[in-house]
């Protein structure tokens, strides 16, 4: 089975049925990573398997830190031996390492998984902060303010995601334009 068959069916397994609106934004952002294909070239399949996996930490069958990130990567290393580059993108997704600094994890997480190339990282953050909750285009700013009124302004993902919004923005800038280069 390959790299992309093979994280559809795990994701699926791991969201559709306990949390089906999870399971749904992540199908939209695999879109959006088959949508930058033209930009990365030979890692194009890395990038839509990350992207369909990126929040199966949420599934209850492996949440166990309540950290997402840190939760789904490690399963993926230590479970199900997935490819180590797609590993990491999905440990460090979105930013992942503010987050885990308003939990106290930082230091666990930036030891445990290194971060993937530059252009990578952005391009997964791209795929993420463009789709939203229901697997739907959306602009990153109204995706960060959906994430605000959803959790609270005062709530770790709250702090979290206004304190990475600077970032999250500037590397879907990078991206569009990357995109807008290649025509």
């Amino acid at each position: 089975m390959d790299l992309i068959e093979r994280a559809y069916g795990l994701a699926e397994s791991l969201l559709s049925a306990p949390l089906p609106r999870r399971w749904s934004h992540s199908l939209g952002v695999a879109e959006r990573a088959r949508s930058l294909q033209s930009i990365l070239g030979g890692d194009a399949h890395l990038m839509e398997a990350a992207a369909v996996l990126h929040d199966i930490g949420y599934s209850p069958q492996i949440a166990s830190t309540g950290f997402h990130p840190l939760d789904g990567a490690r399963f993926l290393r230590d479970q199900e031996g997935v490819d180590e580059r797609v590993v990491r993108l999905v440990a460090h997704h979105s930013c992942a390492l503010l987050e885990a600094e308003e939990r106290g994890l930082r230091a666990e997480l930036a030891d445990e998984f290194e971060l993937e190339r530059p252009e990578l990282v952005d391009a997964l953050i791209f795929c993420d902060m463009t789709t939203t909750p229901d697997g739907a285009h959306t602009t990153s700013s109204a995706r960060v303010s959906e994430i605000v009124n959803r959790y609270g302004p005062d709530t770790i993902v709250g702090r979290f995601i206004q304190r990475a919004a600077p970032e999250i923005h500037a590397s879907v800038q990078r991206v569009e334009s990357r995109l807008t280069a290649v025509g």
